[in-house]
């Protein structure tokens, strides 16, 4: 069974805005935030939804509720699931802290200064491996945690016995989040040196029968 993923990024908070880390700390949507919410809304109006997912966060569960509510393709409206295997990669020590430091933190005792800079030298992986080891409570998720736990999220995707083939599902998610599955899944062919758009949506396709690693297709990346 293909399953059509609408992904939108959350709307912007206090700490997009200040550039923090956010991770599983909730931080609230900004008047930015709840037109990236709305703007998504409208771009999504026509689009009949059979089942919603978002991490248990405000400012996910927010964007969620407000792009339901301008929906007017007629379908029924689908109850929101809010879920923690949807939450943003958890940074521990690091949660709200600057982005930029953070990430110093983590790369410079292995010579990289940025996020991208790990992600050039080590790839994606020791961006979490890296900042598990920084912090010094170990908190962090380490590579392996954070996609046990996404995983998860797409296997309560598959189960859902609602669901039939074709079907469209609206996925609040987040920016890390984003990057991550494509760097995973759609490695070349994107600009990925940026996190996308509050209030982007890129959409995915996800075999429900398929194991994770090859479930997820891309379709279209931080429109």
């Amino acid at each position: 069974m293909i399953l059509h993923l609408f992904l939108v990024r959350h709307g912007q908070t206090e700490f997009n805005r200040y550039n923090r880390l956010q991770g599983w700390s909730n931080s609230p949507l900004t008047d930015k935030g709840m037109q990236d919410a709305k703007r998504a809304g409208a771009k999504l109006a026509h689009v009949p939804f059979a089942a919603a997912y978002c991490s248990d966060t405000t400012r996910a569960q927010i964007t969620a509720g407000t792009i339901l509510d301008l929906n007017e393709s007629g379908a029924p409206r689908p109850a929101l699931i809010a879920d923690m295997h949807f939450r943003e990669q958890h940074y521990g020590y690091y949660e709200g802290q600057d982005m930029n430091m953070a990430w110093w933190a983590a790369g410079a005792p292995h010579g990289a200064t940025t996020y991208n800079e790990i992600v050039e030298r080590y790839g994606l992986a020791a961006t979490r491996d890296f900042l598990k080891e920084a912090d010094p409570f170990h908190d962090a998720e380490s590579d392996d945690e954070y996609w046990r736990r996404i995983a998860g999220g797409y296997e309560l995707i598959a189960s859902n016995a609602a669901l039939t083939d074709g079907d469209n599902v609206l996925q609040i998610s987040h920016g890390n989040t984003l990057l991550s599955l494509m760097h995973r899944f759609a490695p070349e062919g994107y600009d990925l040196s940026e996190r996308p758009a509050n209030g982007s949506v890129t959409r995915m396709d996800l075999d429900t029968t398929a194991p994770f690693d090859s479930a997820i297709t891309v379709i279209a990346y931080n429109e």
